[in-house]
């Protein structure tokens, strides 16, 4: 493990923490956002790719929106018209998206500089307080982040509590290519999920309530598709892709499995949350990233775990609530495999 000064921004000096294990994982996260900069993992022949988008500054995770790598909350995705009643009591947030609240507003946690605790050269933990009101959000909550290399596998843990009822839900944001993260547009990836069912939404993307069945529309992955075939579809063109929330099926095995152009590498998503917004990055804009590389459109795609969008303003949906003297907890873990998924091997949450 080691920790170094990546560079300042304005609430101050931004460090960033690199993990290593013995199987060769490599993960590097930045205290601003406590965000995954980096994450290098070796394919078939043994060679290490890195696998997420990223800068090489942090004025470029500051100024940017694109949530490239961040931890997102205090709540993740959207809140409709940027505010919700609870117990009685109405909040309003403050928007970042048309009258819409996204990713927990303009200054949520991605912005935040969080406290990192390194607690071995696999393992890092890293803190956040937001105090009450921030946001628009009611109560102050304790927040932390838990990055942690087992085996082939990075796994991000996550744990708050709160003095006051407040919504909950943090994820991962980071941008996933496979064939490398300066490799260009991800059309031959193929992606599979656990999913029946999704969400629809709205003209400004919030949920309308209802829960549709994907069988026999461009939304039905329960089989790998290629995610070129989908950038074109009339159903798809305001999202320009996938953008869109799938409510997971439970039982074992991975949430999502995505493949590269070669199946050279794939990628299992386990997770305890309810629903994973897929983004296959139709609104990233042209632009530089990190060690030289160009990116834009469909250069990669966000596997986000999370609750069901705007579920405070959905009874019908899951509870996102978190309640004095509780404590939200979640894990989600990404497990690579290179050549190919094993068949036939029993999916588990555990890895040595």
């Amino acid at each position: 493990m080691n920790m170094r000064l990546f560079g300042q921004v304005p609430e101050g000096d931004v460090y960033e923490v690199t993990l290593e294990n013995r199987r060769g994982l490599k993960a590097s996260i930045l205290t601003l956002g406590a965000t995954l900069r980096s994450l290098q993992v070796p394919d078939a022949d043994g060679e290490l790719r890195d696998v997420v988008l990223g800068y090489d500054t942090p004025e470029e995770y500051f100024r940017g929106d694109c949530f490239l790598g961040a931890t997102v909350g205090r709540f993740a995705n959207r809140i409709g018209g940027a505010a919700f009643t609870l117990d009685g009591r109405e909040y309003r947030l403050v928007p970042n998206e048309g009258k819409n609240q996204l990713h927990g507003g303009p200054e949520g946690f991605h912005r935040r500089l969080w406290t990192p605790i390194v607690k071995s050269g696999t393992e890092a933990l890293f803190r956040l307080t937001s105090p009450d009101g921030d946001m628009g959000f009611p109560g102050q909550a304790e927040a932390e982040v838990c990055y942690r290399l087992e085996g082939n596998a990075l796994r991000i843990s996550y744990r708050v509590s709160c003095t006051e009822a407040t919504p909950v839900s943090l994820t991962n944001h980071s941008y996933f290519n496979l064939a490398g993260q300066a490799a260009g547009p991800v059309d031959d990836h193929r992606l599979m999920l656990r999913a029946d069912a999704y969400t629809p939404s709205d003209e400004e993307m919030i949920p309308t309530g209802e829960i549709r069945l994907a069988e026999g529309t461009p939304l039905d992955l329960r089989e790998p598709v290629r995610l070129g075939s989908l950038w074109d579809l009339p159903e798809l063109a305001r999202t320009r892709g996938l953008d869109h929330n799938f409510v997971l099926r439970g039982g074992e095995g991975p949430a999502a499995v995505l493949t590269d152009p070669e199946g050279r590498l794939s990628l299992e998503v386990y997770t305890d949350r309810p629903a994973m917004q897929v983004y296959t990055a139709g609104f990233l804009k042209e632009g530089p990233g990190k060690d030289g590389a160009l990116y834009g459109p469909h250069h990669a795609v966000c596997l986000e775990t999370q609750a069901f969008p705007d579920a405070v303003n959905r009874p019908e949906f899951p509870s996102c609530i978190l309640r004095p003297g509780g404590t939200w907890e979640s894990e989600t873990v990404y497990r690579f495999e290179g050549a190919g998924i094993a068949k036939g091997r029993r999916a588990q949450m555990i890895y040595l």
